[in-house]
């Protein structure tokens, strides 16, 4: 993901917690860049459905982590906050157009990437749906929840995740396999409830 050092990504955020404003111009490119091709690789997943483009999806994060009062402890910790940011950017909208058309076609993203094989569901899958999901999941198993959200949201690979979360690749991939059952089983009892209410 990274086309610039780690440390020195690092190195800057650290600098701007403590309000070097130099240091916030320098690491906007940077950081920018990267923010573009997360939000480039969740616009392409969510296959067409979406009004928000890459450059709209960018900025508002970007506004938000710029707002944000957090003392940054490395590259990763960034990147995992604009994950989780991205996510309720986007959850936000199709929230926003589920009311504004009383259930009507709400966002829908499919729940697959160019990353690795991902959720094995059909394609569709409301994002509100897997919102709630995930939200479930973190109160039974938090990290589980944020591997997913990594993944999905921030298109971390698992060496990246692992980084973030401090534990190793194996971990990563063993949870993201339970998360992935975790998942399917909930978003697949939804939709029966769902249907047995229309």
């Amino acid at each position: 993901m990274a086309a610039f050092s780690p440390d020195r990504i690092t190195g800057l955020l650290k600098a701007w917690s403590h309000g070097d404003d130099a240091a916030l111009a320098e690491l906007t490119p940077l950081v920018y860049a990267e923010l573009r091709k997360l939000a480039r690789a969740y616009v392409r997943r969510e296959r067409g459905h979406n009004t928000l483009q890459t450059t709209g999806l960018v900025n508002e994060c970007y506004l938000r982590l710029v707002d944000t009062r957090v003392e940054w402890q490395d590259r990763a910790h960034f990147f995992v906050l604009a994950g989780r940011l991205m996510r309720r950017i986007l959850v936000d909208l199709a929230r926003s157009r589920r009311y504004a058309k009383r259930g009507g076609s709400a966002l829908h993203v499919g729940l697959s990437t160019h990353y690795d094989q991902c959720l094995a569901t059909e394609p569709g899958r409301d994002l509100v749906a897997l919102d709630d999901a995930l939200t479930a999941l973190a109160k039974i198993d938090d990290r589980k929840s944020r591997i997913v959200e990594l993944r999905f949201f921030g298109g971390f690979s698992n060496d990246e995740i692992a980084e973030a979360l401090g534990i190793s690749g194996k971990t990563v991939m063993r949870e993201w396999q339970v998360a992935k059952v975790w998942l399917f089983r909930e978003l697949t009892d939804t939709d029966r409830i769902e249907a047995a209410h229309r």
